[in-house]
């Protein structure tokens, strides 16, 4: 049975690269003017279904690191895929160790200035991703990264 992919979906970050504003508060969890980020999603019925119904999702919490976490997941997943939720911190840990097998970015058009950004210092050719997909809309850029 082929190993299940671990992937990143609709992962909204702003043109200048930030996936979370500054000053990041409970007022404000993705930063000041980083709610624009996902403008893009409100009207897709992807954001709907995600978003807009109870259940079909559990989520669990996991304290002893990205790899057992990982594990869980795929023992949970029984071979589907897995999708990496939570913030800008989660998915580079998970990307700076390679085990991210696609990502769908959406680019925003807008600049934050500052805040979380989600590439700084990660060289994703070392890591030997590429851009396999991209499609312009009206209010993003989407890109499709996979790990060769």
């Amino acid at each position: 049975m082929a190993m299940s992919k671990l992937r990143v979906n609709s992962f909204s970050i702003s043109i200048d690269g930030y996936g979370a504003g500054p000053d990041q508060s409970l007022e404000h969890p993705l930063g000041v003017g980083g709610h624009a980020l996902h403008e893009w999603m409100v009207a897709t019925k992807t954001f709907q279904n995600i978003f807009g119904k109870s259940g079909g999702t559990t989520f669990h919490f996991v304290t002893e690191g990205i790899h057992a976490a990982l594990e869980r997941a795929r023992d949970a997943a029984k071979g589907k895929d897995v999708r990496l939720g939570g913030g800008v911190a989660t998915v580079r840990q998970y990307l700076q160790a390679g085990l991210i097998d696609e990502m769908h970015i959406a680019i925003s058009p807008i600049l934050l200035g500052s805040g979380e950004n989600l590439f700084t210092d990660i060289d994703m050719l070392a890591l030997d991703y590429e851009c396999s997909e991209h499609v312009a809309t009206a209010s993003a850029m989407h890109l499709m990264l996979t790990k060769r």
